[in-house]
């Protein structure tokens, strides 16, 4: 019988605002996935376009969702390690090994196999990128219309010149990650705030405050919000 690998990777892990998202995808040996590749390599249009597809020829796929809350409290790389697990607990099938992009043991109680550059090497992990950023970019378009100050449905959450403008003109909102520097309210009062740049991501140990936001398993495509 053939070994069944899931390809793992999450998104949004740099962002300074909204849940960072990851997917489990196992594929079939040989599936017929035209235009497959890393989920950066794609334009929007042509990975919305890739979904259904990878979504019909997996033998399984699923997604895990760690909260800006939950970022905060346990920091960001394990929350994408937590996201990455709810992932693989998600899937309707056990896989024999884990391909997981990156140089860091996500720890997933299974056999696991670490890709440095995974998303531009294995077809699985080409589908998890592409599945996670997806979901996650819908869902940023969603909480948009939450939280209209933002900009979240052009730079989904990333430190991007007008983001950081936007931080400065109104503070962090819910769903921003205040154990980044960028969105601490110490750090939002300082007059000598970079704007003109992007931002980058480094966590300070302050303000935990819980966020009225659930974490999230997606196992099937009615679960995802478009």
């Amino acid at each position: 019988m053939a070994e069944l690998i899931a390809g793992i990777d999450e998104v949004g892990r740099g962002c300074l605002a909204g849940p960072v998202y990851a997917a489990a995808v196992i594929l079939p040996l040989q599936p017929q996935l035209l235009g497959l590749r890393d989920s950066k390599a794609l334009s929007a249009s042509a990975r919305e376009k890739l979904v259904p597809q990878i979504e019909q020829a997996a033998l399984a796929w699923a997604i895990g969702v760690a909260t800006p809350a939950e970022i905060d409290e346990i920091n960001i790389l394990q929350a994408t390690f937590l996201a990455m697990r709810r992932a693989l607990a998600a899937l309707k099938i056990a896989p024999d090994l884990c391909r997981v992009d990156g140089n860091q043991n996500p720890q997933l109680g299974v056999a696991t196999e670490m890709v440095i550059g995974g998303d531009g090497l294995h077809a699985c992990i080409m589908a998890a990128s592409i599945i996670a950023k997806v979901a996650r970019d819908a869902e940023m378009r969603r909480l948009c219309a939450e939280y209209p100050h933002y900009g979240f449905s052009r730079h989904k959450g990333y430190g991007t010149p007008d983001h950081l403008r936007a931080l400065r003109q109104h503070g962090p909102c819910a769903i921003h990650r205040r154990s980044f520097a960028p969105c601490a309210q110490s750090y939002l009062s300082l007059q000598k705030v970079l704007v003109d740049e992007p931002a980058s991501p480094v966590s300070v140990k302050e303000d935990r405050r819980a966020i009225d936001l659930n974490a999230s398993i997606y196992s099937n495509p009615a679960d995802i919000s478009t």
